[in-house]
């Protein structure tokens, strides 16, 4: 019996990858109720492969005990391409199929800094906006309540 695909879900951060796996389906029955591979095997091993410009490198493989696990894959450059596959495999079973490639582009401090530059302004700019308005207010230009001459009264 094969293992896999797992389920990958990945997204960005500075300099990394987020690595989120779910592990396969079992077809395993055991009083009616449906195994998880945790259940029939209790560990688990790993392994991601990183596709890059310059080539696939195979990372170490590690254990997971959890049906859904989540990694960090670090020390990447900002602003680049990477392309991830994972595979799971346990002790008693090697045979595995490798999860579709997920690809996506890793942030980078311009994009997180235009981000937050982006933000800071608009504050600003609201702030600066009421601060106008209030002023405007205080001084009779707008919102003027129309006085009644007295002889109308």
């Amino acid at each position: 019996a094969f293992l896999g695909p797992p389920e990958v879900n990945i997204s960005s951060c500075l300099n990394c990858i987020n690595v989120t796996i779910k592990l396969p389906t079992s077809h395993l029955r055991k009083n009616e109720k449906l195994w998880s591979l945790i259940d029939i095997y209790r560990e688990l091993d790993y392994g991601i492969t990183l596709k890059t410009l310059d080539g696939d490198h195979k990372r170490p493989h590690k254990k997971m005990t959890e049906e859904i696990f989540s990694t960090v894959i670090e020390e990447l450059y900002p602003n680049r391409n990477y392309c991830v596959s994972v595979t799971v495999t346990a002790s008693l079973n090697k045979n595995s199929i490798p999860s579709a490639w997920k690809c996506i582009t890793t942030d980078s401090v311009a994009q997180q800094d235009y981000y937050t530059v982006a933000v800071a302004g608009a504050i600003c700019f609201s702030l600066i906006l009421a601060g106008a308005l209030k002023c405007m207010h205080a001084g009779g230009y707008i919102l003027q309540k129309n006085l009644l001459p007295h002889s109308l009264v």
